[in-house]
């Protein structure tokens, strides 16, 4: 069942430890009106919704959708995960309608390219033959997150390379 607006701001603020008490604060409403937000009795005006969003630490379009953009981005070095959290997520979506769904801890691949071994994942994947994995692993140090790669192969394969 899709979440509703009420549902996806409760998700949110948990998400961030941030109390009803404190976000009516920040966004300058009463906790009674945050309340009345998460329980659909009533909505956020929409002049808010940017900043609430971004309190949130979301999109407009995430928090109304409930649907995650896969966005390309620099995060902050304070707000960054350490690399030894980051994951590459190697999708592809054949064009059979077969899904594989590779998920590598990049600290795994950064130590698989420094002593030299194969990724089969990768290296036999003719879509995926020109990419650089050491200029990936560049960027995420850098701070880079999101969809980094798409390809849509000859045959009709898409494979996506997403770092979160």
């Amino acid at each position: 069942m899709e979440q509703t607006l009420g549902q996806r701001i409760n998700q949110f603020r948990k998400q961030k430890g941030i109390t009803q008490e404190a976000m009516a604060e920040a966004m300058g409403v009463s906790p009674q009106a945050v309340s009345k937000w998460e329980n659909d009795a009533s909505c956020p005006d929409i002049m808010l919704l940017p900043r609430l969003a971004k309190l949130l630490g979301t999109s407009v379009d995430e928090l109304l959708s409930g649907e995650q953009k896969q966005e390309v981005m620099i995060v902050p070095e304070e707000k960054r995960k350490t690399f030894d959290e980051m994951v590459l997520r190697i999708n592809v979506l054949s064009s059979d309608g077969d899904k594989v769904k590779v998920n590598l801890p990049m600290p795994l691949i950064k130590v698989a390219l420094e002593m030299g071994i194969q990724m089969p994942q990768i290296n036999n994947n003719e879509a995926l033959k020109g990419i650089d994995l050491n200029q990936i692993i560049a960027l995420v140090e850098k701070g880079v997150i999101g969809k980094l790669v798409e390809v849509e192969a000859a045959d009709g394969n898409i494979v996506e390379i997403v770092v979160e």
